[in-house]
């Protein structure tokens, strides 16, 4: 919303800068976005007095002028304009001006007639559209003072970002109520002075409105003898100030209170209107109606019609029809104001793409009291404007009167909703200064009744918001507030929150990066992954076409985390992602079922670049052991790993099983899959079961046992075992020996042999004595042991 400061003053005696108000109607929830200075390109133009005109030698349509800027001689002009004369004020640019489309006066020779500076027309100004000659202005202005301050031009313009809830500030008016609460001032509205002349023309038209939830009021009044002509410089330079094309005098009234008052209005050739009646009414499916801007629309029943006794005239609150808009021909003026439905409105605009400053408003909501006084006082500028006699009476209908809604408003239920204390008085003064009336009978209840401006007031807690909002949300202390365990939960099951909220942390500390993506994806994006398309949920009103299905992986979203990635140059990721998927389930009661997942990315880099780390890409290793330390933290013990015989978009997948129950699978990304979101080198994933890992955990005994106190030894052993040999099937057969000192072995390297199938396997076996040191012997022998065993139980060789 554009607010001039000038016509601010018209309504509240604000004396302050641009910038003390869009601090305070920042602090007030309406932020200032920006102070725009619309006419400051025109600043170094001055006024001009002509002295004389004489016709150039060398061009018939050229003429030499000397013109008086207030700085000594008068200057040599040389200038185009047929209707330049000499004593004349206008507007004169001098050299070294910019002007507003750029241009630099310079010193020049035109035709041989030197010439400093130039006379301008409206339109080289930015005024307007006028270029058939020069801005002739009066004759009261003062020779060389500057042109902005002679036509008293709006300075300053307020760009205030408006909330969706606060369509009351969509206006002058609006904003100023706002002012006046904030500093404490009166507010005065603009008088009123109806000029009224001839017959009743309360029944120049019938109004119709068959259903009153689509229009609760619909009237308007009757002008004759109107003269259609350019609206006077003030009403056009403050228009321009805040962003509206002038058009003509009866077009530019109607723009003009919209912005003043905040209510659109319409004026209609009230002789191209037929039948002597007006419809407001929804539009039959396929209807025509040729708008003002000439574009034919097709409607629906959705949308709303304003007819007259034989065609559509006019698409409500959204724009005019064609056949009986205003034009230089028109003297008979029908003035209409109306209220409609916000969701009708909205829905018409949206489908059309005919979103206007009407509109805008219409789809939020108008003040329904103020729409009669925005009718009048329209019709009185009209009048005065064009020469035109206002008839007597209103065209009325209005089948839902406005209701004011009656809330109830406690200061203790305030208090409480807030954190601090509130005085009796400043809650009152507050709630009347907004224009509601308190009824406070019951000292602890007060009964409070909204003004017509505020349709965002629906209850209490509106209210409880406006006295904090008021009050200043920045004086509000934040405390922390007591957090206490109830005793009778000591004991009790950890909630899925908190145990989300672990294995967050757990990542965290990992290294691990955490992504929250939508819940919604794209039937694509699933596509692509080659999942089923059986299950899944489709939305029925989505924002995008990417966003139409509930996912039913997590994989998509990180994927598209890894191209983002990607492009910003990062080399290495390590992603996860703790969310629910969704499948369909006709036996629940949302017909959906919820399950929890915990998805790990790795890609690229395994470290960071810098020195010491050794440069390498993450592998299989890299996804398994963070698989394998998530186990750990949740306490659960022999997992195995076993290779899965197909997946839709992993490959090779592995299937990850804890005490018989499958808990998830990890694998490498397929490369064609993996290759549409810009992956050059493998990415691997890992899609965990949250619900079976909870379970488990829950089900889980935790043993303690003492800290070792001797030390251990360590024993590696190398073998050679065909390609076809699992690592876990060696890793099972040491551990099956159960010899007693030995704790613990791993995989420690691995390396194949060009052109044999086979590899070799190193393994690093720990042993350890509770009570004593062992002796190199002893572990030797138990070495023997496994190698033995290896060599005589498994295909492979020491």
């Amino acid at each position: 919303m554009l607010l001039s400061l000038k016509w601010l003053r018209e309504f509240v005696p604000f004396e302050g800068t641009a910038a003390e108000l869009g601090d305070r109607l920042t602090m007030l929830g309406l932020e200032l976005e920006e102070i725009i200075r619309p006419f400051d390109a025109i600043e170094p133009i001055v006024v001009g007095h002509v002295v004389s005109r004489e016709r150039h030698p060398e061009a018939d349509k050229l003429s030499v002028c000397k013109v008086d800027v207030g700085q000594g001689e008068p200057l040599d002009i040389v200038c185009g304009a047929p209707n330049v004369a000499a004593g004349q004020r206008v507007p004169v640019a001098l050299v070294g001006t910019t002007m507003p489309g750029g241009m630099v006066i310079k010193k020049a020779k035109l035709r041989g007639q030197p010439s400093h500076g130039m006379i301008c027309s409206e339109r080289e100004l930015g005024l307007g559209e006028d270029h058939d000659g020069i801005m002739v202005l009066p004759e009261s202005f003062r020779i060389g003072a500057r042109l902005v301050d002679e036509l008293d031009l709006d300075r300053e313009v307020c760009d205030i970002a408006i909330t969706p809830n606060r369509a009351d500030c969509l206006s002058v008016l609006g904003l100023a109520r706002e002012v006046a609460l904030a500093f404490g001032l009166p507010l005065t509205m603009p008088a009123l002075d109806l000029k009224e002349e001839g017959a009743d023309a309360s029944n120049a038209l019938r109004i119709d409105i068959p259903d009153a939830s689509l229009c609760p009021l619909f009237h308007g009044r009757v002008l004759e003898g109107a003269a259609v002509r350019k609206s006077p410089a003030w009403m056009r330079y403050r228009l321009i100030a805040v962003g509206v094309r002038p058009i003509s005098n009866i077009v530019d009234v109607t723009n003009y209170i919209l912005m003043e008052l905040g209510q659109p209005l319409h004026a209609y050739d009230l002789d191209l209107l037929a039948g002597g009646r007006i419809e407001v009414s929804a539009a039959r499916e396929g209807e025509r109606l040729t708008t003002l801007d000439g574009v034919e629309r097709v409607l629906t029943s959705n949308d709303l019609l304003i007819r007259d006794g034989e065609k559509p005239v006019g698409l409500a609150g959204v724009m005019g029809g064609a056949e009986t808009e205003i034009s230089d021909k028109s003297s008979r003026v029908f003035l209409e104001a109306a209220v409609f439905r916000p969701g009708t409105i909205r829905k018409t605009a949206r489908r059309l793409g005919l979103s206007s400053e009407a509109s805008y408003r219409f789809e939020r909501g108008v003040d329904q009291v103020v729409c009669s006084y925005a009718m009048n006082r329209a019709a009185q500028l009209i009048a005065g404007l064009s020469g035109a006699t206002l008839r007597p009476g209103i065209c009325h209908n209005e089948p839902l009167p406005w209701q004011a809604p009656v809330l109830r408003f406690r200061r203790a239920r305030a208090e409480a909703l807030l954190g601090i204390s509130l005085d009796e008085t400043f809650c009152r003064e507050t709630l009347e200064r907004l224009g509601c009336k308190v009824d406070a009978a019951d000292a602890a209840d007060w009964k409070v009744t909204a003004p017509s401006h505020r349709r965002d007031f629906e209850r209490e807690a509106d209210l409880i918001e406006e006295v904090a909002r008021v009050r200043g949300m920045d004086t509000i202390e934040p405390v922390l507030p007591k957090v206490m365990r109830p005793l009778d939960r000591a004991g009790a099951p950890e909630s899925k929150y908190s145990f989300w909220l672990r294995l967050k942390h757990w990542a965290a500390g990992l290294g691990l990066n955490e992504a929250i993506n939508y819940s919604f994806v794209g039937q694509k994006d699933l596509d692509h992954l080659n999942l089923a398309v059986d299950g899944r949920i489709p939305i029925m009103n989505p924002l995008t076409a990417d966003q139409n299905v509930l996912r039913t992986e997590l994989a998509p979203g990180l994927l598209q985390n890894l191209r983002h990635n990607i492009a910003q140059g990062n080399a290495g990721l390590r992603l996860f992602e703790v969310a629910h998927i969704f499948e369909a389930d006709a036996t629940s009661d949302t017909t959906a079922r919820e399950r929890a997942r915990l998805d790990i990315l790795v890609y690229g880099s395994r470290h960071d670049s810098q020195w010491p780390h050794v440069e390498a890409d993450a592998d299989y290793a890299d996804i398994k052991g963070i698989v394998e330390h998530c186990l750990a933290f949740l306490h659960l013990e022999g997992a195995t790993f076993t290779l899965a015989a197909s997946h839709p978009f992993l490959m090779p997948c592995v299937e990850v099983a804890v005490q018989g129950r499958q808990v998830g699978v990890i694998g490498r990304v397929r490369p064609e899959i993996a290759d549409a979101y810009h992956a050059r080198k493998d990415a691997w994933l890992a899609d965990l079961d949250l619900d079976v890992l909870r379970e488990l955990h829950d089900a889980a005994r935790i043993a303690f046992r003492s800290l070792p106190v001797y030390p251990p030894v360590r024993r590696d052993i190398t073998v050679a075992a065909p390609g076809s040999l699992q690592v876990g099937a060696v890793l099972d057969h040491i551990l099956g020996l159960r010899l007693p000192l030995l704790c613990g072995v791993e995989l420690i390297d691995v390396f194949e042999p060009e052109g044999k199938d086979e590899r070799n396997l190193t393994f690093r076996m720990t042993f350890r004595h509770a009570s004593r040191t062992l002796k190199d012997a002893e572990v030797d022998k138990e070495r023997d042991k496994v190698a033995h065993s290896l060599v005589e139980k498994l295909p492979v060789r020491i």
